[in-house]
This record gives structure tokens, sequence and C-alpha cells, in this order.
């Protein structure tokens, strides 16, 4: 057996999550759009209640299509806010929306969104040397800097401690603890 994050538990869904998707860096735009949305829809949530919903966000939110998502309404966001198997939550279905646009404008101006958030680590994966879960700090000052960019640039529920679990999560940081089999292999 191989040695995990303890994080991770022993859910089979969230084991796959950490096997094969965390840390691993990602440089799709439509995929970091995706990312930077659930990341959002799981503050006060677990991850893995996200992760058990993320194929009705799909769903509801168009594949997660910022083009699309952009040019929701009302009529859209009272839908979203009848579907049972999204969060429904108002601020975060608003805030997807607005965060498309934000996506979109970014896109306008840098042709990249994913050279736009990898410029906040040189364009090179951070790779941290944890021995414990608990030594991983909830944020620091890079995604602090990439929170203020985002909420400057209109974006919402980007607040820093979300700011880097997204950048965990999309491999900007390699927050695998050294005893996991991972962390070498996305070294």
């Amino acid at each position: 057996m191989s040695h995990r994050c303890t994080w991770c538990g022993r859910d089979p869904l969230y084991i796959s999550y950490h096997d094969k998707e965390w840390g691993v860096p990602v440089h799709d735009d439509h995929h970091l759009f995706e990312m930077l949305t659930l990341e959002g829809a799981q503050a006060g949530l677990s991850w893995l209640t996200i992760l058990k919903k993320r194929d009705n966000y799909r769903r509801a939110f168009d594949q997660f299509d910022p083009a699309k998502i952009a040019r929701y309404d009302e009529q859209d966001t009272q839908r979203l806010m009848q579907d049972a198997g999204i969060v429904r939550n108002r601020l975060k279905i608003e805030a997807t929306i607005k965060n498309a646009r934000g996506f979109l404008q970014i896109i306008a101006e840098q042709t990249s969104f994913a050279d736009y958030l990898w410029r906040f680590v040189d364009g090179n994966p951070i790779i941290n040397t944890w021995e414990k879960t608990e030594e991983i700090p909830p944020h620091t000052e890079i995604s602090d800097r990439m929170s203020k960019d985002l909420k400057s640039r209109g974006f919402n529920f980007v607040g820093t401690t979300i700011c880097y679990a997204f950048m965990q999560a999309v491999g900007m940081v390699n927050d695998h603890i050294v005893g996991c089999y991972r962390h070498k292999q996305l070294k």
C-alpha cells in the first residue's frame, strides 16, 4: 500500500482525487476556471462534499463554460437556487457568474488565464517539504497577492485561503507531505 497524505482518508472518491488530480500542474484555462469555482463553492464545507457534487456542478453550470456562464441572468440564478445537486447559496452562485465575467476580461487582456495565474509562482510549482499535514499553512504571501489581485478584478469567493487551496489543487504548489508517494512523483 502506498503512503498518502492523511487528509484524503478512506473514501474512494477522495483517494482517487488525491492520487490522480491534487497537486498535478494544470495549464488549461477551462479546468482552472472549474477548479476556482469549485474551491469557492467549498468555502465552509468539506472538499469531499464538493467532489460528490462535481458532476452536478458541471451539468448545472454548462460544463463550466465561462462564456455561457457570463451571460447568466436572474432567471439562471433562480434555476440554480432550485438545483439540489449543487450548493444552493445565492452568493456563491452569483460569484460564479461574476467570476466568469472576470475570467473573460483576463483572457481579453492577457490571452490566457493560465499565464495570468502561473505568474504568481513565476511559472513553476512551489515544491514544499512538509513532514506532517498540520505544518501546511492555510495561506501564504503568494495566495494573499493572488486573492487581492483577483478581487481587484471583480472576482468573489477568492479569499486567500480559497486561493491557497486552489493553488494546491492545480499544482501551483506541491503540498503532498514528503512521506506521500505523490510528493516525489510530482516533484
